[in-house]
C-alpha cells in the first residue's frame, strides 16, 4: 500500500545527524568572546551611535517599488518563455501585449521624471 520509505528515513536521519554534529562541534570548537562590547550591535565594525530611525528620502522607496514591479514582470516573461510551445501564437500575442504595457509604463515613468533619483534637491518630495 505505501511505498518503501526507508531511503527517505535514512536521508532524514543523516541530515539531522549532520545538523546536530555541526552545532555540537561549533559549540565546542568555536571561539567565545566575553568582552565588554561583544553583545552590542555594530555595522561593519563600527559601533552604532545615534538613532536607527533616520528619515529616508521617498525616492529610494520608489526605486525599490520599480525594481520589485519590473522584477516580477521579468518572472512572468520567463514563465511564458518556458511554455512558449504550448502557448502557441495566442500566447505570443499576449506576451507582446504584456511587454508593450511594460514599455508604456516605463516610458511614462521616464517622462514624469520618476527614474531621476538625484535630479531634485528637495528632500522628501515625490516626483
Amino acid at each position: 500500500m505505501y511505498p518503501i520509505l526507508w531511503p527517505f528515513a535514512v536521508h532524514l536521519f543523516a541530515v539531522l545527524a549532520l545538523i546536530a554534529g555541526i552545532l555540537v562541534l561549533s559549540r565546542f570548537l568555536g571561539e567565545t568572546h566575553r568582552q565588554r562590547a561583544t553583545g552590542e550591535p555594530y555595522e561593519s565594525g563600527t559601533v552604532i551611535s545615534g538613532s536607527a530611525q533616520l528619515p529616508v528620502d521617498a525616492k529610494f522607496y520608489l526605486i525599490a517599488v520599480f525594481f520589485v514591479i519590473f522584477d516580477l514582470e521579468t518572472l512572468f516573461i520567463m514563465a511564458w518563455a518556458l511554455g512558449v510551445r504550448e502557448a502557441g501564437w495566442i500566447g505570443y500575442v499576449e506576451a507582446v501585449v504584456f511587454i508593450g504595457v511594460l514599455l508604456a509604463g516605463l516610458v511614462y515613468l521616464w517622462r514624469v521624471g520618476a527614474l531621476h533619483v538625484g535630479a531634485s534637491t528637495d528632500k522628501g518630495s515625490v516626483p
